[in-house]
């Protein structure tokens, strides 16, 4: 079918959407929700069979669904209705959520059925429930509900469901994910944060400051009068609950009309910490028992280096901390490393929000891809041990491409890569993707990925070569099957591959050194942040600030391409 996605912006639902489509077989484009005009004048241009709807903030207007099909997809089990699905289920603790896809019709979340799955909820915040088993229900759903259509079936009328669990819901306001300090315990607190995360955080006073607090994990060790702030560690706090305490490792400050974005929550608060003290991580701390973004295990001749920052950003101190541990696995007598990243993202590369709030965002931005390319140039040379970069969660721009520098590049299926930097203003990019992409893909395939600024599956990125393998299940499975495989790579034949890839870095180092590489890269980036063109800093002041697009990318609005004739036609 031909089939035109409309979402409010191209989030990673949308994107996953975009790429199973496509390999279903579908001819797909973008439209985003900027306008009801814009909208009907994609409809009237590509004429699709189907529009696809995953994240919209707007009703799509009564002229267009009464003319072509529209599906939308709920985050809501059967029957839910309200703006605010996935907040309510985490804030009330459901035990199990889903996905309908529901067909357009004038009345929100109120139209006839196609297709509904559920799935199990766990202790996670809204934002990483939606990256992951949100994500892969709307797939499942929309799959389903394609295949009813296909075969000349009908929806099903809400009412004529029996057991619909689903009612319908207010939106959540920030009376609701307030919280008590002196009341609640830390599973209601983090509860709360969680139902927030991403959007809108919850609004609270701290340390005499109105913030929204995003990013909650539990505290076990350390104690304090509830609400107090006892701790700090790598840019989070830590406040006491009646009962524990939780770390909180970002937070908005809700006056701040020049930095209106997450930040590291030190950053945010500044001389208010003084007298806080830092926490140092107990050596037999589990991840269950405090926070941390980067943390190493071991299992026999294999080191595991996690390292979950929020959203996949790396500022340059978190480079240089993941760094420092990097150099230390590397220093311990195994014989394989497995970069594991976080279970929603591996890296995104550059931390935009840092380099946005600095004094001197040119001054940061250089500091900022130094750190990354040391942290490459350290993966890179590693002739001690195999490496492997183990993908469960998305990655995108210089995130990609510091993953390729592991001898061995694994992902989970269901991950979205985004290997390409020229949608933050032409950004030219480091990590030696120069050296690394053109090595996997060839130099024909390198152009024809960056330049694209496509996302890409797992599946398609591994048919390019651009990653190894790929294989289904949750993150905590796929990275259990990673460490086996990794497990083998210690002991069938592990001598001859390190002595296989010393020699090929010593025949690419002579025939161009990885600092040639890097000089090359960074001038070409010293002209993105000094320059005269101001296209890389215009467009991080929007992403940052999540403003809108006000009209949807050519590479993506693929129907622009055809001719206007298509509506009277029905095909270009």
């Amino acid at each position: 079918m031909r089939i035109l996605l409309l979402a409010h912006s191209f989030n990673s639902l949308t994107q996953r959407l975009w790429i199973e489509l496509a390999a279903w077989g579908h001819d797909v484009s973008l439209e985003l929700d900027v306008n009801d005009a814009v909208t009907r004048q994609a409809v009237q241009r590509f004429a699709p069979d189907l529009v696809v709807a995953p994240f919209l903030k707007r009703a799509i207007p009564e002229d267009v669904w009464r003319t072509v099909r529209c599906l939308i997809v709920h985050p809501g089990i059967v029957g839910d209705r309200g703006p605010s699905a996935l907040d309510w289920a985490v804030l009330d603790g459901e035990p199990r959520w889903g996905i309908t896809v529901l067909q357009a019709n004038g009345e929100f979340d109120a139209g006839d059925v196609w297709a509904g799955v559920e799935f199990d909820m766990r202790a996670a915040s809204k934002s990483s429930l939606y990256r992951n088993e949100v994500t892969e229900a709307a797939v499942a759903a929309v799959r389903d509900a394609l295949a009813r259509i296909a075969d000349g079936g009908a929806a099903t009328p809400l009412a004529a469901i029996a057991g619909a669990r689903g009612r319908q819901r207010p939106a959540m306001r920030q009376t609701d994910r307030a919280i008590a300090w002196q009341h609640d315990t830390t599973d209601q607190v983090l509860r709360k944060l969680r139902a927030a995360d991403g959007v809108p955080g919850v609004l609270d006073d701290v340390l005499g400051l109105a913030v929204h607090c995003y990013d909650a994990h539990a505290e076990t060790r350390l104690r304090g009068a509830p609400g107090e702030v006892i701790a700090q560690r790598h840019g989070a706090i830590c406040r006491a609950t009646t009962d524990g305490a939780v770390w909180i490792t970002h937070l908005r400050n809700a006056a701040d009309e020049q930095r209106p974005f997450k930040l590291p929550a030190a950053m945010v608060l500044g001389e208010r910490l003084a007298g806080v003290p830092a926490s140092a991580i107990a050596e037999d701390a589990s991840p269950a028992q405090t926070w941390s973004d980067i943390r190493y295990e071991e299992h026999g001749p294999v080191g595991v280096l996690h390292f979950a920052f929020y959203n996949g950003a790396m500022s340059t101190q978190q480079c240089e901390r993941l760094t420092a541990a990097y150099h230390r696995a590397c220093g311990r007598p195994t014989r394989v490393i497995v970069l594991a990243g976080g279970p929603d993202f591996w890296s995104n590369g550059l931390n935009l929000n840092v380099i946005e709030a600095a004094e001197h965002p040119a001054e940061e931005s250089w500091r900022n891809i130094e750190a990354m390319d040391d942290l490459a140039l350290a993966i890179l040379t590693t002739d001690t041990h195999l490496t492997v970069a183990a993908l469960q969660g998305n990655a995108g721009a210089g995130g990609v491409f510091l993953a390729l520098a592991a001898d061995r590049v694994v992902a989970r299926s269901g991950v979205v890569l985004n290997p390409h930097y020229k949608g933050m203003g032409n950004l030219y990019g480091s990590e030696y993707w120069t050296y690394l992409l053109p090595r996997r893909v060839g130099a024909a395939g390198a152009r024809t990925i960056t330049e694209g600024r496509l996302p890409l599956g797992a599946a398609t990125a591994a048919a390019l070569g651009l990653i190894d393998a790929h294989e289904g299940g949750i993150p905590a499975d796929f990275l259990a099957s990673t460490l086996r495989d990794a497990q083998r790579l210690a002991s069938d034949g592990f001598e001859k591959q390190l002595a296989a890839k010393r020699h090929r870095r010593a025949v690419d180092e002579a025939h161009k050194p990885l600092a040639a590489y890097r000089a090359e890269e960074l001038s070409r980036m010293r002209e993105n942040f000094y320059g005269f063109d101001p296209s890389y800093h215009v467009a991080r002041y929007h992403f940052v600030r999540k403003l809108p697009k006000a009209r949807t990318p050519s590479y993506l609005a693929r129907h622009r391409a055809l001719p206007s004739t298509s509506a009277a036609t029905g095909r270009p």
